[in-house]
């Protein structure tokens, strides 16, 4: 008969020790683990303050935060892999390792694009001057350190006639969500907003007398954007004959955009209404920004600022605001190709 394990004494069972593992061995593994677990905690902690910097004091967009997060969260692991401790042990061939990483793969993440790459060096750097900014290390590993260059795609943009099919597709139909769909897309072209930045307005922030609305935009910046005749007119309809109707089916809410439950519309939700609009205009190329990138094309082709552009779009630099540009640049040489009679040899 085999003994029973003997009582520890704290008076619980010990657990039996591993078969074949040597006494030492199981002390290492153990020492080892927790080694593991200190260094992912000290590491985890830098990281989860600068988070809440960027949260608090910078009133970075949640979206953003959460990439930032999940980037940093892999770079722990890393940093944990190649024997880092703290912050201040980091140096920049760990960060240059990292990058590698990240274009390369694994056998757990896939290789990033040079965009989503930029964006994890972006995190990276922030985290290091965060921490030097601090007193939480003497140096910054990662200042030279240079993230990728995405290529530069040209924002997809459709036509004028396009645009009308697509709005003509949206109110289709009876009944108030038809007047809410034509209400929305037409906003959306008439304002240049992100769907986001739609679906998060309250009625407050309308004044279709003077024809403008308020915008919340990416950092919580407000921004100040006139809509034209065509989409005052078509919120107007919403609002006096459709809204009432959704609201009916709620608990009451300041949201501009409901959705059939009486709530705020969500994203997905007004991404499956400009779906919808698409498949019916038989649009095939359209993105949750088509709107919004074919409102910046149009105004510069038809001779607007580059500067007045950016702040109707709200971009912080007009860097982001001259893509546009090239697009127009692009179908200015197409016309030319095929209307020139000389254009071709």
């Amino acid at each position: 008969m085999m003994d029973e394990p003997r009582a520890s004494g704290t008076g619980g069972a010990s657990r039996p020790r591993s078969a074949g593992r040597p006494a030492s061995e199981e002390a290492s593994v153990t020492a080892s683990t927790a080694h593991d677990a200190a260094v992912a905690s000290a590491l985890r902690s830098a990281v989860d303050t600068y988070l809440g910097h960027l949260a608090v004091e910078r009133g970075l967009a949640a979206n953003t935060l959460s990439s930032y997060r999940r980037d940093l969260r892999r770079y722990v692991t890393v940093l944990s892999a190649r024997g880092r401790t703290t912050v201040d042990q980091v140096t920049e061939l760990d960060v240059l390792a990292f990058l590698a990483g990240m274009r390369e793969g694994d056998e757990e993440h896939p290789p990033l694009s040079a965009g989503s790459a930029a964006r994890a060096v972006v995190a990276v750097r922030g985290l290091h001057k965060f921490a030097l900014r601090e007193g939480l290390t003497a140096a910054d590993p990662a200042r030279d350190v240079k993230p990728p260059t995405p290529p530069r795609r040209l924002p997809k943009a459709i036509s004028v006639d396009e645009v009308e099919r697509l709005l003509g597709s949206a109110g289709q139909g009876d009944g108030a969500r038809a007047l809410r769909d034509q209400a929305l897309l037409e906003f959306l072209y008439g304002s240049g907003a992100r769907i986001s930045e739609a679906v998060g307005l309250d009625l407050d922030d309308l004044d279709l007398g003077d024809g403008f609305v308020r915008v919340s935009g990416k950092g919580g910046k407000v921004r100040v954007v006139p809509i034209g005749d065509y989409a005052c007119r078509a919120v107007d309809a919403y609002l006096v004959r459709a809204r009432p109707a959704l609201m009916g089916a709620g608990r009451g809410t300041p949201a501009l955009f409901l959705n059939a439950r009486g709530g705020r519309l969500s994203r997905q939700g007004a991404w499956m209404v400009l779906r919808a609009a698409a498949e019916r205009a038989r649009l095939s190329e359209v993105s949750p920004h088509t709107l919004r990138h074919s409102f910046a094309t149009h105004l510069l082709d038809g001779g607007a600022d580059v500067r007045v552009v950016q702040e109707l779009l709200g971009h912080a630099s007009v860097t982001t605001t001259q893509v546009y540009t090239l697009v127009t640049v692009q179908r200015l040489r197409e016309v030319y190709a095929t209307s020139h009679p000389r254009a071709k040899g």
